[in-house]
């Protein structure tokens, strides 16, 4: 092998490597699409039912302690964990602990909503987003 072939062959490589990752991008960005669509339905329906929106807590990494936050919305999980609010963004309610947030409140930023909640987790535990706001919603007022 000469070295055009070496280098001809490393080029088509890293065509590859970046059609793939375009290719997984594009993956990850429908599915992002479709759960922020499942989310806006979700909003739409609690409100269409009447589901009383609450002050939304957020939680320690380490689980020792709630933070207040400015959010209202709907908790979707048992765990209290994962919310939506009522301008459809999702949140993970897990913040790191600081003198700062108990004295003026946790601000927890919106992630993506996943497809699959839960995925890649060391519990194995995962559920459909679309199973977990549909159970929310069945709940009612009992919650998640």
């Amino acid at each position: 092998m000469d070295e055009g072939d070496g280098l001809e062959w490393r080029e088509r490589q890293r065509r590859a490597v970046r059609a793939h990752a375009a290719a997984d991008e594009r993956r990850r960005a429908a599915e992002q699409a479709e759960a922020a669509e499942l989310v806006a339905w979700f909003v739409a329906e609690a409100i269409r039912r009447g589901l009383p929106t609450e002050r939304l807590t957020a939680r320690a990494y380490d689980g020792r302690g709630r933070y207040r936050t400015r959010l209202r919305g709907w908790y979707v999980d048992r765990a209290r964990t994962r919310a939506v609010d009522v301008d459809g963004r999702f949140h993970l309610l897990t913040v790191s602990g600081s003198l700062r947030a108990r004295l003026l409140g946790a601000e927890p930023q919106p992630s993506p909503p996943p497809l699959i909640v839960g995925a890649g987790g060391r519990d194995g535990e995962s559920i459909p987003l679309r199973t977990l706001l549909t159970r929310r919603l069945d709940g009612g007022d009992e919650g998640p």
